[in-house]
């Protein structure tokens, strides 16, 4: 196993993992950097010659040097409430993003979007479903699969949101880096602040699935 969350391999105790010091996303390490993918890979599978369970560091030195892509907006605000909101109405927002997103799916024929199978075109209709379920209704959605639990089905929805706009800001600054796409987006966007809220309601559940998802929704 690669792992991103070390505490997930310390309390699941897989037979063989290799904790990599990357953001979420970037699990080999820099793009387009096949040799030291493959340095990744080669560490993972060396680890087929030991018994497990065992957990051991992949090491980049040159990584440690650069700050780290945030996991969660929390590590973009300075404290609670304190992340930067643009004035823009989520959903008005999407539609306006999507341009962009549109323009690098043509440029590479390819696009992380697509786990909830809902079309970017009906994005809007994501944003009003978060949006009520923020707000405390009881939200849902015609396109939720029936065996897809809500709490998972949010968690799909905040997972295309942040490819969509992932993608989209690459397009719009051709050369950006994983960091400042997440600050851009936690720091700067309105559709973050909903995941924002979406979260808090989630993790405020007394159903203990419903408040164990609230950290994948806004990571």
């Amino acid at each position: 196993m690669l792992a991103l969350v070390r505490e997930h391999v310390e309390t699941v105790k897989p037979p063989r993992a290799v904790y990599v010091p990357y953001p979420f996303g970037a699990t080999l390490g820099k793009p387009r950097n096949p040799e030291h993918q493959h340095r990744v890979l080669g560490a993972a599978l060396a680890l087929l010659e030991h018994d497990g369970p065992v957990l051991a560091d992949f090491h980049d030195p040159e990584y440690v040097e650069q700050r780290g892509a945030p996991e969660q907006y929390s590590e973009v605000a300075t404290e609670p409430g304190s992340v930067r909101r643009c004035d823009a109405d989520p959903a008005t927002e999407t539609t306006r993003v999507r341009q962009y997103y549109t323009k690098w799916v043509e440029q590479h024929g390819a696009t992380s979007v697509g786990v909830t199978r809902v079309p970017p075109s009906r994005f809007r209709a994501i944003i009003r479903f978060l949006e009520d379920y923020a707000n405390g209704k009881d939200a849902d959605m015609r396109e939720r699969p029936p065996d897809v639990s809500l709490a998972e089905w949010i968690r799909l929805c905040s997972l295309d949101l942040r490819a969509m706009f992932s993608e989209a800001k690459m397009a719009m600054q051709p050369g950006v880096t994983s960091d400042e796409i997440h600050r851009w987006f936690w720091g700067e966007t309105s559709v973050a602040g909903l995941l924002v809220r979406v979260k808090d309601r989630m993790a405020a559940s007394d159903d203990e699935t419903v408040s164990g998802a609230a950290y994948g929704v806004a990571r």
